[in-house]
């Protein structure tokens, strides 16, 4: 079973065929897409979505279902598009190493792409129907994930041993697209921390609803590749503070603040409203969120709560957006959605008011 890497002008065809194919798939029709499976660095085995070439007779990781999304492989190049990941056989999990990057970063766009269509209605990241595309081993020991030229781009960090692709990483990163195309909340500012806060709020909504067993869902921000892979969260969303620089709290201020700092008193806005206050249990993982009046938050559980943030951000928030404006968007979006008055409208309020946005 070998793989290698193709011209990326090869042509792709349009559609697709659902269902989970046991072992090596038989080759489709010339020119139809296809589903197989593929083991991906730290996502496991996972389904993907691929299109079968017939001119090469090898298929690509190129996905129709969610607007022709095509993953490269950049060889350590720091420009251009790279080369189209292809395989012999539509079974993945024979790409070992710096293959199976490119099955996760695939898979990555994938449940990321699902979960905006699904819960929210929105079919593409900008919202036109593209799929964009997804680049892996950019540069030598590139130490970040970032999205440029229509692609998000995976830098390997040291010697190819810690590829950034994790369901949260990537999903953080893709709704910065969301956010760009929408609210454009300015990078700097309490509007740069709201900005932050958007991407790691989507990122844990993600997380959560891919249900993948190699990553579960969590309030947790970058918590398997921090530091030097300690396993020790980037960012806390029940209690920002935790990591030591970020703010649990609003105060005057705080856009001076740098915005992955600032973020804090966003993250922990919506921990609360999904979960509420105090100490809890969640997916496994233990919390204990304070509030800054004391007074306790009840939860509205984290689909409600997601919904308001999406709806707040992509109808109400404009570029220079702040926290207090982060409020009364909220507001508005939780009054639309459930009504003046009612439960989800009522603990917006008591949220905000816990992290002293008042």
């Amino acid at each position: 079973m070998s793989h290698r890497l193709v011209g990326a002008s090869l042509a792709a065809a349009l559609g697709l065929l659902t269902g989970l194919q046991a072992g090596p798939a038989a080759a489709p029709p010339a020119g139809t897409p296809a589903t197989g499976t593929g083991c991906g660095t730290g996502v496991g085995r996972v389904v993907l979505d691929t299109t079968y070439n017939p001119a090469t007779g090898r298929y690509e990781l190129n996905d129709s279902r969610r607007g022709n999304h095509r993953t490269y492989d950049l060889a350590g190049a720091t420009g251009g598009t790279g080369t189209l990941v292809t395989d012999d056989d539509n079974d993945w999990c024979d790409a070992s190493g710096r293959g199976a990057d490119a099955v996760a970063a695939h898979y990555l766009h994938a449940v990321t792409w699902d979960y905006f269509a699904e819960v929210h209605g929105r079919k593409g990241l900008r919202g036109d129907g593209r799929g964009g595309c997804s680049r892996v081993h950019h540069g030598r020991d590139h130490q970040n994930v970032f999205f440029a030229d229509g692609c998000l781009t995976y830098g390997d960090r040291s010697d190819w041993r810690h590829p950034l692709t994790r369901i949260d990483i990537a999903a953080h990163e893709w709704a910065h697209v969301v956010t760009e195309a929408t609210a454009n909340l300015r990078y700097s500012g309490e509007s740069g921390g709201l900005n932050e806060a958007t991407s790691d709020i989507f990122a844990a909504a993600v997380e959560f609803r891919a249900k993948n067993p190699a990553d579960p869902g969590d309030y947790l921000v970058d918590e398997s590749l921090s530091g030097v892979d300690d396993g020790v969260p980037l960012r806390y969303m029940d209690r920002p503070s935790r990591d030591g620089r970020s703010k649990d709290y609003w105060y005057p201020g705080i856009g001076g603040t740098d915005v992955h700092y600032s973020s804090g008193p966003a993250n922990h806005f919506f921990y609360l409203l999904s979960e509420g206050s105090g100490k809890k249990v969640v997916n496994g993982v233990t919390y204990d969120s304070p509030t800054y009046d004391g007074k306790p938050v009840t939860g509205i559980g984290r689909s409600a709560a997601e919904r308001v943030w999406y709806r707040a951000l992509t109808q109400r928030m404009s570029t220079n957006t702040d926290y207090k404006g982060a409020r009364g968007a909220t507001l508005t979006a939780a009054a639309e959605l459930y009504g003046q008055g009612s439960a989800e409208h009522r603990a917006v309020d008591a949220a905000w008011a816990a992290v002293n946005v008042t």
